[in-house]
């Protein structure tokens, strides 16, 4: 398994990395446990978490449960020197944490103390905030989303504030570097400056959605990734499912997250299938299966630190780690390029 840089911070993680967010609702803490052991025994160092999880849905009663499912493992093996951990800080507008309450010097060290006693840990290596206060593109809102309300000084001073709160955290060893998740280029070049000003604890990291059929990164938050070491956490790397091929045709298999969210997060939509039609293709025409082509192109970004993955039964966490041993021809990454040209947005 190769390893990446995690932005400036000296850790080294794995191109792939174990999502967790079906822990504690579609994924057993028996499987989720069996999975942890398989992803590290294939390589896998990289483990990611949030205090929201476990989805599907998002409830007040299971906030806290993935985490708690990984606190278990770590007490059971005693292994949790043996994979970089990574968790999120819920902020504005979730109401099932903290009734929605925005991230903030007040929240982040008595969330920071919940997460590490549900993970039974002493340290958390990335932490990272789940979404920006003042809003995020992310999850379809780029078609909607107005930045013209911000309070430009308000935003800098609660960045600021935030900065602070975290460092005394680092000095505390609680964690040990800072990430972002579902953040634009200014919001992160802000994050960075004020961080290089004060001294404070530098990005490590960006955690957006990225696929095939999710290219928003490419443009400006690839260029900042590159120039300034803040790698990509791509989550949804599969387009939750719609690339493995299973819901053409108007397929909904037992189980499958469609079932329990029909619209798969916006991602349904009546474009969308002639895209994977066309991915599917490609693999077709090279011998290669769908779930190994999307996660090995996600491998040949410049800027991809790693890419996350979640399976919700032990089997599909097996064929998905498989993709590491796939490389991608000049002709197919031709032939991905043409596809993106034609369905550039699908959902």
């Amino acid at each position: 398994m190769k390893m990446n840089p995690l932005g400036r911070t000296g850790m080294m993680v794995s191109e792939l990395c174990l999502g967790t967010m079906t822990f504690g609702t579609q994924t057993t803490e028996a499987e989720a446990h069996a999975q942890i052991d398989m992803a590290l025994a294939a390589g896998v160092n990289f483990v990611d978490t949030a205090e929201m999880y476990p989805v599907n849905p998002v409830s007040k009663e299971t906030v806290g449960d993935s985490e708690a499912i990984i606190g278990n493992w770590n007490a059971k093996t005693g292994r949790r020197g043996d994979y970089i951990l990574a968790t999120k800080h819920s902020g504005e507008g979730l109401a099932a944490v903290r009734d929605g309450e925005p991230i903030s010097s007040k929240t982040i060290a008595p969330t920071i103390e919940g997460s590490l006693k549900r993970l039974k840990t002493d340290y958390i290596d990335l932490y990272q905030f789940h979404w920006p206060n003042r809003g995020s593109y992310m999850f379809r809102k780029n078609w909607t989303y107005d930045p013209s309300g911000q309070n430009r000084e308000e935003t800098l001073a609660n960045m600021e504030d935030c900065l602070e709160a975290l460092q005394v955290q680092v000095d505390k060893g609680n964690i040990r570097a800072f990430g972002l998740s579902n953040e634009s280029a200014w919001g992160t070049a802000q994050w960075l400056r004020l961080s290089e000003e004060k001294g404070y604890p530098r990005v490590a990291s960006i955690q957006n959605e990225y696929s095939l059929l999710c290219r928003l990164y490419d443009t400006d938050l690839a260029e900042l990734s590159v120039n300034e070491d803040v790698g990509l956490m791509a989550f949804s790397p599969l387009g939750t499912g719609l690339l493995t091929g299973k819901y053409q045709n108007g397929a909904v298999p037992e189980g499958s997250r469609k079932t329990l969210n029909p619209d798969l997060g916006g991602r349904h939509s009546p474009r969308v299938y002639g895209a994977v039609d066309a991915y599917l293709e490609i693999a077709r025409k090279h011998g290669l299966d769908p779930v190994h082509m999307a996660l090995a192109w996600c491998r040949t970004r410049p800027f991809m630190a790693s890419a996350i993955f979640g399976a919700t039964t032990v089997p599909q966490l097996e064929h998905a780690l498989k993709s590491v041993e796939v490389t991608l021809s000049d002709e197919v990454l031709a032939e991905i390029d043409a596809v993106h040209r034609a369905h550039p947005m699908p959902y």
